[in-house]
């Protein structure tokens, strides 16, 4: 058995086509904003070691034809300060000798062309990268070269602190746009899902065209198309139960003939063989009449169902106390003990409904008990619900079975008696045009079984 195709999200769907756009734009507005800012440092930075080496610059004097540099130690010391950073310095001379400082700052690359003078350019010192300015100063008609190098560590600070500044706000940004799509789409979705719960909350029966007045304008082609289905639907059903009702009631009045001339020919001196054959006769005229009587209420309730009319209260006392005459000679027939429990239990309801609904359970109860067996019908009033039980002692229901016996048709393998299948299936429908639910269980002492009716209490 292959798997079940997974379901998709249209929620994940649209973050999954929206993420790497939103990505990119906050990659590259990172960027951007990494640029802007970090750009005006690092010219801030350099700009600081120029004006040093500028000043330093002017301590260059050239006397008898030699380039000396004139420094006091309290200046170096200032020059060289820096609270994250080490400084170096070099003095290179025409012939870009050492001069003075540092004998290991890198000199300029080969090829750099100085810009008014001044080369800007990353190398290492000491196995640390640095940042270094070099300017060309005069010393005596000649030129000379001051270069100021600093490590980097506050500037990769000021990067930290750029990207830190940028990229928070963007994914933030980003982070809010995701959620506004997602609780969007959720939102723009809530119509299909009212939809949704609507549709799940009717029972079969209800084929009532859903209300597009409420349904926006993308989901109105949906509704109306629901709308047609649900009126072809309504529409087969009825031309279904037409053909039930009408079949149902052409059939009633042959049967009924037929089962009394029957009945009329079973009453005359006949021979054996004929009167067996009469007797088969007679007693598939019956079992039809009786299926053309099922019918006939099923389609029935099942229009009742879709068109509920006013229902009055009433009492399933009364209702098992009406309908007690018919049971009881048959039960005598059979020789089966058919008692009555009942109490006072008022409900909302259709009493002729309620009557055909019992009339097939004793009817059950009655067909597959053994002779001297017992029937019981019960009624109960609890403080919201009111019960309607028939027991038996017959070969009851196996428990695997118990869902499939209120489907139409169908009989359990193995089951004895002429039944067609339909009389639990009417049960079950007359029990949801009341709200009600249907239980079937054990008798008593785990013998037989037991059918049982909840009804919601009706006004006492």
């Amino acid at each position: 058995m292959s798997a079940p195709p997974k379901r998709r999200s249209l929620r994940a769907l649209l973050l999954r086509l929206l993420l790497p756009p939103v990505a990119l734009t906050l990659a590259i507005g990172t960027y951007a904003a990494y640029r802007v800012a970090a750009d005006p440092g690092t010219e801030a930075y350099d700009q600081s070691l120029l004006n040093t080496a500028l000043a330093l610059g002017e301590r260059i004097r050239a006397q008898d034809g030699r380039v000396a540099f004139d420094l006091p130690n309290v200046a170096e010391r200032i020059a060289r300060s820096d609270k994250y950073d080490e400084i170096f310095y070099i003095v290179r001379g025409p012939a870009g000798e050492r001069i003075a400082g540092d004998a290991s700052v890198p000199p300029p690359p080969a090829g750099a062309v100085p810009e008014d003078g001044v080369t800007a350019y990353d190398a290492a010192y000491e196995g640390k990268p640095v940042r270094v300015v070099s300017v060309l100063v005069p010393c005596g008609g000649q030129t000379c070269s001051v270069s100021m190098a600093e490590t980097t560590i506050k500037r990769q600070r000021l990067a930290r602190e750029i990207l830190a500044s940028s990229v928070l706000p963007q994914a933030l940004l980003a982070v809010l746009a995701l959620a506004l799509v997602w609780f969007g789409v959720a939102r723009g979705l809530r119509p299909l899902q009212d939809l949704s719960r609507e549709i799940g909350a009717r029972s079969p029966r209800d084929l009532r065209p859903l209300d597009a007045g409420k349904s926006p304008a993308e989901v109105r082609p949906l509704v109306d198309s629901i709308n047609h289905l649900l009126g072809e639907v309504a529409e087969a059903n009825r031309n279904q139960q037409r053909f039930l009702a009408n079949a149902a009631h052409q059939l009633r009045t042959p049967l009924a003939g037929l089962r009394a001339h029957a009945e009329l020919a079973l009453a005359q001196p006949l021979p054996a063989a004929c009167r067996a054959e009469l007797e088969q006769v007679h007693g598939a005229s019956v079992r039809t009449a009786r299926l053309a009587n099922q019918l006939l209420a099923l389609a029935r309730v099942e229009a009742g169902a879709r068109a509920p009319a006013a229902r009055a209260g009433a009492n399933l006392k009364q209702v098992v106390e009406s309908a007690a005459d018919e049971w009881v000679h048959r039960a005598l027939d059979r020789d089966i003990d058919l008692g009555f429990e009942l109490a006072d239990a008022t409900f909302h309801g259709d009493a002729f409904l309620l009557r055909e609904a019992l009339s097939n359970l004793v009817h059950n109860a009655l067909e597959y008990s053994p002779r001297g067996g017992r029937v019981t019908v019960r009624t109960t009033n609890g403080a919201a619900r009111v019960r309607l039980e028939v027991e038996d002692d017959g070969p009851g229901i196996a428990a695997a079975e118990r869902g499939r016996v209120l489907e139409r048709f169908y009989r359990a393998p193995g089951t004895a008696g002429t039944g067609s299948g339909l009389g639990l299936a009417i049960v079950r429908e007359i029990a949801a045009a009341h709200g009600a639910e249907v239980e079937i269980g054990e008798g008593e002492g785990g013998r037989g079984c037991r059918v049982t009716l909840v009804f919601p209490a009706g006004v006492n």
